[in-house]
């Protein structure tokens, strides 16, 4: 029981500072208006981790890349945490084990991402519903344009409807159902190869 409350309460808070993380890397990758509510507060509760990794991890073709392998590496250390503490024998592990994590990582940072963007989308309409002079609505626009944009150019809005937010919702499901699950069982089976047949 207490093993199960400390698993409940680490995936928690990791999950949501890995979030926060994702969230700092796409305001910056998407070019996000300054001056909103969020950024400030995503870039402070972040810096205490990616401004030392900048010294080593600089910047590459405009992305932040400090942040991104700050997510993936937190990612990983919750996913062995949790593995621990469920009972795995990481000892026994080979490095084919702890590759096979980092790919799991990898993968539930892109699941994250999907269900960021999906919330973008669910929270833009609400938004514009509610308030759609509300100092987020810069934010959610910024971070649903390049998506709505290209779905736009393929499904135009018909009688001044916008179909692109539920379009995106349908291709981000397909995504977690078909890629996402298909990575996530590779990862998996080589986790349990690398276990030498004892793991997920």
């Amino acid at each position: 029981m207490l093993s199960q409350a400390v698993i409940f309460l680490l995936d928690t808070v990791v999950t949501a500072f890995i979030a926060l993380l994702l969230l700092r890397f796409y305001l910056q990758l998407l070019r996000v208006p300054q001056g909103n509510p969020l950024t400030p507060f995503v870039v402070t509760a972040t810096n205490f981790l990616v401004l030392p990794l900048r010294r080593v991890i600089p910047g590459l073709w405009g992305l932040d890349l400090a942040t991104l392998v700050a997510a993936w590496f937190m990612q990983w250390l919750l996913a062995l945490a949790v593995e621990a503490l469920s009972g795995l024998p990481l000892a026994r592990g080979s490095g084919l084990m702890y590759l096979g994590f980092g790919l799991w990582a990898a993968v539930e940072l892109l699941r994250m991402s999907l269900y960021l963007l999906m919330l973008v989308q669910v929270m833009l309409f609400v938004v514009s519903l509610v308030n759609p002079f509300s100092p987020f609505m810069a934010v959610l626009e910024a971070l649903s344009r390049p998506f709505t944009r290209q779905v736009r150019r393929v499904i135009p809005p018909i009688a001044n409807v916008d179909l692109s937010p539920m379009v995106i919702l349908i291709v981000c499901q397909l995504v977690l159902m078909l890629p996402v699950a298909w990575l996530e069982q590779a990862a998996k089976e080589m986790i349990h190869a690398g276990m030498g047949g004892f793991g997920l």
